[in-house]
């Protein structure tokens, strides 16, 4: 089974019809989470992922905007961002967002947004985090975003092995357990500003799944365009210039 995993779109359409485009055939499409948030078209954005027939699981700013979680730990222009998001989604986007499960697990894959131990809001930023989250599912893989950096962290001997998902790498899983980062569709934070996003590849045996960490151009200035228009912060219009 080829899978496409996809996280942190944010509203970004233009990244998310880039990445849509240069999907090779695969057999489903896993989304971690925030589809929503801090970008100017999650109606469109959910509507498309609907057209895909993406699973999805819960993100922070997902149940923000639907009022399902607190945004206590936002910034102020992240709070501006998904206030705005809030007042333009349509039915269509609300129900969507209120059915996404915070865990979702299906044969040898579990996916959140988070970590296994907290779906909602711990970010796993390196091995040390990493390794207190392996026991906290029970699947051989779990896929996760929230931190928009691509990771790749896999258990070896005991001991955690990190790996950065540069463009066109493919880490070599092997037939342990690892925890899987594809980066963020809509707004990178690696210093790269193309859309992230990665093929998981379990068609063959376990030894030799890989899972392949991609990048694809996009239209840049027509998302920060209609973020302008919508008079969203300015820091979150400029950092997609820079990836950051």
């Amino acid at each position: 089974m080829r899978i496409a995993v996809l996280s942190d779109i944010h509203a970004n359409l233009p990244a998310l019809e880039a990445v849509a485009a240069d999907l090779p055939p695969v057999d489903q499409v896993w989304v971690l989470g925030d589809t929503v948030g801090y970008g100017p078209q999650p109606n469109e954005v959910i509507a498309t992922l609907q057209a895909m027939g993406a699973r999805s699981v819960m993100g922070n700013h997902d149940g923000a905007a639907i009022g399902t979680v607190d945004p206590v730990h936002f910034n102020p222009d992240a709070r501006v961002a998904i206030e705005w998001t809030a007042g333009v989604l349509d039915a269509n986007a609300r129900a969507y967002i209120a059915t996404l499960p915070e865990v979702r697990a299906d044969g040898e894959l579990t996916a959140v947004h988070g970590s296994p131990r907290d779906p909602i809001w711990e970010y796993i930023t390196g091995p040390e985090v990493a390794a207190a989250n392996f026991g906290a599912y029970e699947t051989r893989l779990c896929l996760f975003g929230h931190t928009h950096l691509p990771l790749a962290f896999r258990a070896v001997d005991g001991e955690i092995d990190a790996t950065i998902g540069l463009p066109g790498m493919t880490a070599q899983l092997g037939p342990g357990r690892a925890m899987l980062n594809p980066g963020s569709v809509g707004q990178p934070r690696d210093g790269l500003r193309d859309a992230a996003y990665a093929l998981l590849d379990l068609d063959r045996a376990p030894e030799a799944t890989t899972f392949e960490f991609r990048r694809v151009r996009y239209d840049i200035d027509r998302t920060q365009r209609l973020m302008r228009q919508a008079g969203l912060p300015p820091r979150l219009v400029e950092r997609l210039s820079y990836g950051r």
